[in-house]
């Protein structure tokens, strides 16, 4: 699994990039929680599940089914988060869907069971660049912690920097656009 900072930067990435007008600081703090939700399953390892069980890690919580579900359910609260249920469900199931998606890309685990409950197989990207987080708070003090965080800094923060700094562009760019086509045609 990628960290649990690293999964956060994307509600804030999708804030950034589209402003802070479109999404309130409540629905952005639901959905950077959305977003470390579904690492909830490790608790199965305390009652006996094993991993690679539907009901395990990366397993029924990493499915684009439960993000689904998710985001549905912060839409009917979209009034106390001060957003609207178009606004809250995509920003909820994105993020949320956003984690199997960077635990998919990782070096370790079993994979994702992202068409659960259709299909309880396991998933990984082709390409799995991300160095998997160890499990819990003791394991993260290790030596090659550094190394975790690296790889998260080079295939998550900056692919997430460049994507929030093109959309920041071409939203202003849009903008922009009305207001020149204005000032041309009052020089006609």
């Amino acid at each position: 699994m990628a960290t649990i900072f690293a999964h956060d930067l994307v509600p804030i990435a999708v804030r950034a990039g589209v402003g802070p007008g479109h999404i309130s600081n409540r629905l952005l703090v639901v959905a950077a929680l959305a977003t470390v939700i579904p690492d909830l399953d490790v608790a199965a390892f305390f009652y006996g599940i094993p991993y690679g069980d539907a009901f395990g890690h990366r397993g029924f919580t990493h499915s684009i089914a439960f993000a689904a579900m998710a985001g549905l359910t912060t839409s009917l609260f979209a009034t106390l988060l001060n957003s609207s249920r178009v606004i809250s469900f995509w920003l909820v199931f994105v993020s949320m869907v956003s984690h199997p998606f960077l635990d998919a890309f990782t070096n370790g685990g079993y994979g994702v069971a992202f068409f659960w409950p259709l299909s309880d197989t396991r998933y990984f990207m082709p390409w799995q660049p991300i160095m998997v987080s160890p499990i819990g708070i003791r394991g993260f003090f290790e030596a090659r912690s550094l190394q975790v965080l690296l790889s998260e800094f080079f295939w998550i923060v900056l692919p997430l920097l460049t994507v929030t700094v093109a959309t920041r562009f071409a939203t202003s760019r849009k903008k922009a656009i009305p207001y020149q086509l204005t000032f041309i045609c009052k020089r006609l």
